[in-house]
């Protein structure tokens, strides 16, 4: 969704980051530059010009930082005053001293609200609560069989009746206590647009069951129109905050960049895909940073902790340096990369990458080709892929249904990984150490002297240089182990074996 303003920051600040000393004017001409970005991004007039004065105040009033370059000054400033206007910090969701903690979702039809009464009721799982799903929406056909096919993939009960729905509702949080059930989610009627009838309804309902929390779903396509829908419902329910949904298409984004400031709720959660699994909460200074293009390394890790076993993951992570890694061990690690979205999202999370890499299309079927590819070989062969001759890749690329070619760029780049992060780990033994490389210099030219540990204790070290996944913490090895794999293994099928 933000990619477009992305790439506008980045454009931006390409000219300002090497910069040793800015005028008033340098300013002047970038806020100006930002002030269209953020425009051109849908983002509400108002929330366009308070954030660039905010950012003006603080660049003309705030001392610098010696250890920043002006550039890198204004660019710290911007993303703080981002966050600022996206909210500040993610919202924490507490609980009722006397269950059930009751939530209520709103929205006009097509929003999404069905759908994400599902999603969010698989989050309030997986925190370790038992939650209990409430049809009140008897307006929409079948509305009430959506929401039963969602708990049935979800695991948890639904309670609807073909009565009244302020009568469900009331209903239900009587059945929630009774059956033990320590949350309830109440899915309201929509509308294709905000009417009186809507409006009273969704009071009733909320005068009804008096919910703790009280959702509206907005669709993030809708622009503008997102906001003024918020401010709609807010006058009537008193939001507590706003969902974000379809925040994975190719809308501009200035209802995420709008909506706190001008109705004054947090975006609660987002959903960033169609399917349950696909739903987060929404955490500011997160989004800002990977608006400008700095990633998103706390969420990336997340993802991997919910899909990766510790000890597994480090099991294999030091095989991997140890150049024992097999094709069977990047066959479970390639699986478990699928569970945490498409490479493309997860390649934008990573920090420091440039434009470029960030806007490669990576499409995810290519995983399942390299997935054939390895289930067509046989377990011998996953181990030991230097057996695979001609006579083999022909009957492995027959098996997966692709080119006899393909097979042999997929072993290429195998062997090109194993060798390079075999070679990665060694840095610093006996065998890498530059004090053993030496060996005698052709005559009439001196040999650069390489100074005793005695002399220089500090350059030199008699044990060995440790290796960079053990100086890392475990969880950030092992996403640095997967992603690197996923990258030039589903890149280097594209475009051809890397070259050494």
């Amino acid at each position: 969704m933000f990619e477009t303003l992305s790439d506008r920051f980045d454009n931006i600040f390409k000219g300002i980051r090497s910069r040793g000393k800015l005028n008033a004017d340098d300013v002047d001409e970038t806020l100006r530059e930002i002030r269209r970005a953020l425009l051109e991004a849908d983002v509400n007039l108002d929330v366009a010009k308070n954030l660039t004065s905010r950012i003006r105040d603080r660049t003309v009033g705030e001392e610098l930082s010696k250890s920043l370059s002006p550039g890198q000054q204004i660019i710290k400033i911007v993303l703080e005053e981002l966050t600022t206007s996206l909210g500040g910090e993610a919202m924490k969701i507490s609980y009722a001293s006397k269950p059930p903690t009751v939530v209520l979702m709103a929205g006009l039809q097509g929003a999404g609200k069905t759908t994400n009464t599902g999603k969010l009721a698989l989050w309030f799982k997986k925190q370790g609560r038992n939650p209990l799903l409430v049809g009140a929406d008897l307006q929409r056909p079948a509305a009430v069989e959506q929401l039963r096919t969602l708990a049935a993939q979800v695991g948890v009960p639904v309670f609807s009746e073909p009565t009244d729905p302020v009568d469900v509702a009331r209903k239900a949080i009587a059945e929630a206590t009774r059956t033990g059930r320590d949350v309830v989610i109440v899915d309201t009627a929509g509308r294709l647009a905000i009417d009186e009838e809507l409006m009273a309804e969704v009071g009733r309902i909320s005068d009804a069951v008096k919910p703790d929390y009280t959702f509206l779903v907005v669709d993030a396509m809708t622009g503008q129109d997102a906001v003024t829908v918020a401010q709609s419902f807010n006058e009537t329910l008193a939001l507590d905050g706003v969902i974000l949904t379809k925040i994975d298409g190719d809308a501009r984004g200035g209802a995420a960049l709008s909506v706190k400031e001008v109705v004054g709720k947090p975006i609660a959660f987002q959903s960033t895909g169609e399917k349950l699994e696909d739903f987060e909460t929404f955490h500011p200074d997160r989004l800002a940073s990977r608006i400008l293009g700095m990633g998103d390394v706390e969420t990336l890790i997340e993802k991997a902790e919910e899909v990766f076993e510790v000890a597994e993951a480090e099991e294999v992570a030091a095989r991997l340096m140890e150049g024992t890694f097999t094709l069977e061990d990047f066959l479970s690690q390639m699986q478990q990369v699928k569970k945490m979205g498409p490479l493309g999202n997860l390649m934008g999370m990573m920090p420091g990458l440039p434009k470029e890499a960030r806007d490669i299309e990576i499409d995810d079927r290519q995983i399942a080709r390299i997935e054939g590819i390895i289930h067509s070989m046989t377990p011998a062969e996953r181990i030991d892929p230097d057996r695979i001759d001609g006579s083999r890749r022909q009957r492995i690329a027959v098996g997966s249904g692709v080119q006899p070619t393909e097979v042999k760029a997929l072993l290429d780049q195998f062997g090109q990984m194993r060798k390079m992060m075999k070679q990665f780990a060694g840095f610093g033994t006996k065998k890498m150490n530059p004090k053993n490389r030496g060996g005698k210099g052709k005559k009439g030219k001196k040999k650069r002297a390489v100074a005793s540990p005695k002399k220089a204790p500090h350059r030199c070290q008699k044990r060995p240089f440790p290796s960079p996944v053990s100086r890392m913490p475990s969880r950030v090895s092992t996403t640095a182990t997967f992603q690197e794999s996923a990258r030039n293994f589903v890149l280097g099928l594209d475009h051809g074996p890397l070259p050494d």
